[in-house]
């Protein structure tokens, strides 16, 4: 059995990379025709475009691994069918159930390798390709409002108008208020550079103004230090979005925006999402094995390949469906992350099961 599971694994893998790599195409292609419009700005060029679309792959590959998942494993078995490998090896004694072990670990560690992408590959590769794009093109790196940026960090509201891809920020903005949300003390600052070794950000060209019963007392500072919150790591998850943050990058920025009474919806959302993403690796192996066919000679193996990608692309489109569902009417977080893997996850046991008594 160990060496049809080996033979298996490797069937399944080469297949669902081979998927993968032709969806990285597609999307890739996709991608480049996006930022055809920035080529050109700065020194945006053809081969900094290139490497911005290379460096947009390992997203694509986390966000479309169990799709690819699903039509590799579909693609190797209905080969083992045409071919009549399958049969030799249901006859040889192979049970449906070590069928569906083997399909369970290939499962298992295209998760691992889904995991390793989300957590290492993804944040990192989408934060270099947006600052390569942003030093290309001398744009900002976020602007939420036409005013900049707005963060809350304690008892300050902070504005910035830019912020580099160095980390400087310029036109910074710092309203303090006091316990009674009554404004105490107004920083206007040209720019801010961030100093690593005092974690502290030092202030240039300052207008501080204290505000007091007694009247408003302005003066004028050149450099002066900043203790806060906002730090660059923290900025960072400015450059990505949401679902290619990773889980600890994710969990930071929840507690960051708790502790300002800010809503954390949507990152809860993406983190859940972190979490139980793995497991519809699991899901597809198991729905791929419930549209096995059952030998090549059946008319209907086409009708089978196509219905299961059919569902690997709705279970693709349903998860975002939900994500944005459960941000627009405020559902909770774990529901609207893992409803749609446990559905397809059921789905593809109910269908095995179905499959093992006939």
């Amino acid at each position: 059995m160990s060496i049809i599971r080996n033979y298996l694994l490797r069937r399944f893998t080469a297949a669902t990379l081979f998927v993968l790599v032709s969806l990285l195409a597609l999307y890739g292609f996709f991608d480049a025709i996006g930022e055809l419009p920035s080529l050109g700005k700065g020194s945006f060029d053809s081969s900094t475009l290139l490497l911005y679309v290379l460096l947009q792959a390992p997203g694509h590959a986390y966000e479309l691994m169990p799709l690819a998942v699903l039509i590799g494993a579909m693609v190797a078995m209905s080969q083992l069918s045409s071919s009549s490998e399958y049969t030799a090896i249901r006859t040889s004694g192979v049970s449906l159930r070590n069928i569906a072990s083997t399909k369970l670990l290939f499962g298992a560690l295209m998760a691992i390798f889904a995991l390793f992408l989300g957590e290492y590959g993804a944040p990192s590769a989408e934060q270099a390709a947006e600052r390569i794009k942003l030093n290309a093109t001398h744009s900002l790196v976020a602007q939420e409002f036409r005013s900049g940026l707005w963060v809350k960090d304690d008892n300050n509201f902070i504005n910035i108008s830019e912020m580099l891809p160095d980390n400087t920020l310029l036109g910074v903005r710092i309203y303090t208020h006091d316990p009674d949300y009554r404004l105490t003390r107004t920083r206007v600052a040209e720019r801010a550079i961030y100093l690593a070794r005092e974690k502290q950000w030092q202030l240039q060209n300052v207008r501080q103004s204290d505000i007091s019963d007694s009247g408003v007392k302005v003066a004028r500072i050149t450099e002066t230090r900043w203790q806060s919150i906002l730090q660059p790591e923290l900025l960072s998850v400015l450059l990505v979005v949401p679902e290619q943050m990773s889980a600890l990058d994710l969990m930071q920025y929840i507690d960051h925006l708790r502790s300002n009474s800010q809503k954390t919806q949507r990152y809860e959302i993406a983190l859940w999402g972190k979490l139980f993403y793995p497991l519809a690796c699991i899901s597809m192996a198991m729905v791929a094995l419930a549209f096995t066919p059952v030998n090549g000679r059946h008319n209907d193996l086409g009708i089978k390949l196509f219905t299961g990608i059919c569902i690997g692309i709705a279970f693709h489109f349903s998860n975002r469906l939900f994500g944005h569902m459960g941000l627009l009417y405020n559902w909770n977080p774990i529901v609207s992350a893992t409803l749609p893997t446990l559905l397809f996850l059921g789905l593809g046991l109910v269908a095995i099961s179905r499959q093992e008594r006939r």
